[in-house]
């Protein structure tokens, strides 16, 4: 069988990709280990740019359907000290804050909702194939294709998949990844955390004194700064619920009721319906690609499940990968692009990583350590204010940004990563905010899955010398000219060169600019 791009792995992000890429024409076969969609409820907190790649996708009414929480349920969530009946809370992790910023909102629903319907969607694709109970076996490539072995996972049957390109996006312990031989950088933290999923009526009840909130983390200084975190599955009493757990514990021989009722302050009657276990550990590739191999999602970076980054920073690489494939697949793409998917990808991981993640963790622990109510009460509920009345800098300050990019004109010295403050101004590298157009329109549907030109004073001269050089080099560009006095002050900008997955590559006056180098690096030639 033979298609433009084999895709190993079937969840989000696997299917996202095949998504993205056939609306740009090319084909795909997505090959996934399992018959079913697992029924774990990961992956639950989707941000609003998530939410843009839907409206792209065309699955936005699609994902508000499935969603279990509708989706006039406040999204927020509280933070409380030691147990979740506490005197203790404030509000925390409200995504609604930055929603002014994208042209989508964030979403909630378990991650096995969000794969179906992403499968659905790919039925409407006849350039999409999606193969289920095959599992990755082994890979060969050159410089012009890749040669992909793959087996029945409960049977003896092998087909062979030949693709211009092949992607990983098999989870944190990628086989793909492994078979490309790509390196990466673990933090271990030596803690085994267990995953519960449970149903109680009692829960709700005992919470229902904070209002309407869909999750919860409980700072308890006996977890040293790992989080108690837990979080609706439903409206109806079902939950999920993550924190440390003693090394040895098992399903037969830990408490896991006490470790519930610890947890919430009260005794509080749950039934188990899944019990896991995972490892604390961070993971990072030293490299997104070898050769014709690429990883993506978990394959390429792994966390702990705190603040839903780690499928919306899967679904970004889908979004960033496709459109360097598909460049390159025309043949519009330079030779530098696809290396320019490890150069902007992996230091937002890292980032997201060490901005949030772990700053998160330790900051936690500070606090614990040098604040104690038993202690003195009046010195722990003067910082636990403060705490309060912060930022919610885990929302307001995460902006995954390619400042830094060698395919974007960004300013001198400026560093890709993945925190920021979140402003309509067209930033070099950071992704083009939604800004009402005078007239009420909004034209984010117009900028489509090519580069798009905005241009904002009516200079159609500056615009065809950019048509012009794109013609010349067959990319395609989409030319908006649009002359509005009111996006032209918020954007505070002339002209913005947007690149397909909405992050600016370029943006200044066009009276001067020189349209061929400036596509020629935001193509990576």
């Amino acid at each position: 069988m033979e298609r433009d791009v084999v895709i190993i792995g079937g969840g989000p992000v696997g299917m996202g990709l095949a998504i993205d890429l056939a609306t740009q024409g090319m084909s795909s076969i997505v090959v996934e280990r399992h018959n079913d969609i697992q029924r774990i409820p990961k992956g639950q907190n989707l941000t609003p740019r998530t939410g843009e790649h839907f409206r792209r996708w065309g699955v936005s009414d699609a994902i508000r359907a499935a969603s279990p929480i509708p989706h006039n349920y406040a999204n927020g969530g509280m933070a409380s000290y030691r147990t979740f009946v506490s005197d203790h809370y404030y509000d925390w992790f409200n995504r609604s804050k930055i929603k002014n910023y994208y042209a989508a909102s964030h979403e909630r629903l378990p991650q096995y909702e969000t794969e179906a319907v992403l499968r659905e969607r790919a039925r409407a694709f006849d350039k999409i194939t999606l193969m289920t109970g095959w599992s990755f076996d082994a890979f060969r490539q050159d410089e012009t294709k890749v040669t992909a072995t793959i087996t029945q996972t409960h049977g003896d049957e092998s087909q062979v998949l030949s693709s211009s390109f092949l992607v990983g996006c098999d989870g944190a312990r990628s086989p793909v990844r492994s078979a490309a031989e790509i390196t990466r950088t673990e933090d271990a933290h030596d803690q085994r955390m267990a995953l519960l999923v449970f149903q109680s009526n009692e829960l709700d009840e005992q919470l229902a004194r904070y209002g309407q909130k869909i999750i919860y983390n409980a700072i308890n200084p006996e977890m040293r700064g790992y989080w108690q975190f837990l979080g609706r599955v439903d409206l109806e009493g079902n939950w999920f619920f993550h924190a440390p757990v003693p090394s040895e514990a098992t399903r037969e021989n830990y408490d896991f009721q006490s470790l519930i009722d610890r947890a919430v302050g009260v005794p509080v009657n749950v039934e188990f319906t899944y019990v896991g276990f995972w490892d604390l550990r961070m993971s990072l590739a030293d490299d997104y690609r070898k050769g014709r191999v690429f990883i993506a999602g978990d394959a390429a970076h792994s966390h702990p499940p705190y603040g839903g980054y780690g499928v919306n920073t899967g679904l970004e690489d889908a979004r960033n990968l496709a459109w360097k494939l598909a460049a390159t697949h025309a043949g519009w793409g330079g030779n530098n692009l696809l290396d320019s998917y490890t150069d902007e990808r992996h230091p937002v991981f890292a980032s997201t990583r060490d901005d949030f993640i772990m700053k998160s963790i330790l900051e936690d622990r500070a606090f614990i350590e040098a604040h104690d109510p038993n202690q003195d009460a009046a010195a722990f509920a003067a910082a636990w204010e403060h705490r309060a009345n912060g930022d919610d800098s885990m929302v307001t300050q995460y902006l995954p940004n390619y400042a830094g990019s060698p395919i974007v004109w960004g300013a001198p010295g400026a560093r890709s990563g993945a925190t920021g403050q979140h402003s309509f101004k067209a930033t070099i590298g950071h992704h083009l905010a939604p800004v009402a157009m005078s007239d009420g329109g909004d034209f984010w549907d117009k900028l489509g899955s090519y580069f798009t030109l905005i241009e904002l004073t009516g200079n159609s001269g500056g615009a065809a010398k950019f048509d012009a050089a794109a013609t010349s080099r067959g990319i395609p560009l989409n030319i908006l000219e649009i002359e509005d006095p009111g996006l032209q002050e918020a954007y505070d900008i002339e002209a913005i060169l947007v690149r397909p997955d909405d992050f600016i590559a370029w943006s200044g006056s066009i009276e001067g600019a020189d349209a061929s180098q400036i596509l020629d690096r935001a193509v990576g030639a």
